[in-house]
């Protein structure tokens, strides 16, 4: 077998070419849309705001599967869509339209009349801003039949590595209060920095924590990433400093627990607000699909430290996993590109895969 390298290549610099910024993914959607629609689908294809869902095939007699992926790409100064020296640079590149540029090419050049079982295609919008914003939420909850699948896979890009699982992530904005004061009489004030600054040491000497599930080592770990004081002046004892609290917990723990452990953290000595949550997934490594995915010519089994959104399978109780063939070092970067090679090679891994 080998990838229809022309088409891939084509259809990578044709997808990059279409600007879809988070929040302006229409354009892209659009014409996702006809392109596939002109195919012959076992159902109609099926839109969710600029989302869509589309029924590739239908058989009787095997699994249902499910690629995945988003049409967003981050905001990044990038010139005009190109190929060069064997790479496609463009805004979203590898993260992740050269996962979208492989759902296509399969769709379009793969033999699926020995296919006995289903492929169901999903490309997505928002998937760069909030959990809450994210369109795939609103995808799974409107499509019944996503819940049905036996296997999800997200094309994040990972350099063609199957990463199993992801970590949770919880956001919360801990906020200590004191009083103003002049900075030439600061005992008549109460500074929240200085409040604030035990927390902070204990948060810094927190070790990460790991966890092993299927052979696959999480890390739950903490960290502050950001702060900021109530800005009232230079000369000013303030009374506002804000942290934000990022907790980053193995599939060991609900998302309920990971809260638990940041409100144990804080023990009340500041006001604690959560601002973003999002659960963890199990890795799933001994599920027959993924052991034969395993088996199809990835370059490694990890876990997904990071989150994604096979988290969101994972809360209908779907097995999902991360494999992609875009370069997670540029994912991004401004001047965002990405491997030709490693595009055609994950079609191939793929097409191993529904060949199966």
């Amino acid at each position: 077998m080998s990838a229809p390298t022309t088409l891939l290549d084509e259809t990578l610099l044709w997808l990059c070419a279409i600007a879809s910024p988070i929040g302006e993914e229409k354009t892209l959607c659009d014409a996702v849309e006809r392109r596939l629609a002109a195919l012959p689908l076992a159902a109609p294809i099926r839109r969710y705001g600029d989302s869509i869902v589309v029924p590739l095939v239908r058989g009787d007699h095997g699994p249902h599967l499910a690629l995945v992926g988003h049409l967003d790409t981050v905001r990044t100064e990038n010139g005009p869509a190109r190929i060069e020296a064997g790479r496609c640079i463009g805004a979203g590149a590898s993260d992740m339209k050269s996962g979208l540029a492989v759902m296509i090419a399969l769709a379009e050049t793969f033999d699926w009349s020995a296919f006995a079982g289903s492929l169901t295609l999903v490309f997505y919008a928002r998937e760069e801003g909030p959990f809450s914003e994210n369109e795939l939420g609103p995808v799974l909850a409107a499509d019944p039949e996503l819940s049905k699948v036996d296997l999800a896979i997200c094309l994040e890009p990972s350099d063609n590595r199957l990463q199993l699982g992801c970590a949770g992530s919880v956001h919360a904005t801990v906020t200590f209060r004191g009083r103003t004061a002049h900075s030439a009489r600061p005992w008549e004030g109460d500074n929240a920095i200085t409040r604030a600054a035990g927390f902070i040491a204990e948060v810094g000497a927190i070790e990460p924590e790991d966890c092993d599930i299927d052979g696959i080592v999480y890390r739950t770990v903490t960290t502050i990433t950001s702060a900021r004081d109530g800005g009232r002046g230079r000369n000013i004892v303030p009374d506002t400093f804000v942290l934000n609290v990022n907790h980053r917990f193995a599939p060991a723990y609900s998302l309920e627990q990971a809260q638990q452990r940041v409100r144990e953290l804080v023990a009340g000595r500041a006001e604690l607000a959560f601002t973003d949550l999002s659960p963890a997934a199990l890795p799933h490594r001994t599920h027959p699909i993924v052991a034969r995915l395993e088996a199809c010519g990835v370059r490694a089994t990890e876990r997904k430290q990071a989150w994604t959104d096979v988290a969101r399978f994972a809360q209908l109780g779907v097995a999902a996993v991360n494999f992609g063939p875009g370069e997670n070092a540029q994912a991004h970067q401004k001047n965002e590109s990405t491997s030709l090679a490693l595009v055609h090679e994950g079609y191939e891994i793929l097409e191993r895969l529904v060949s199966r």
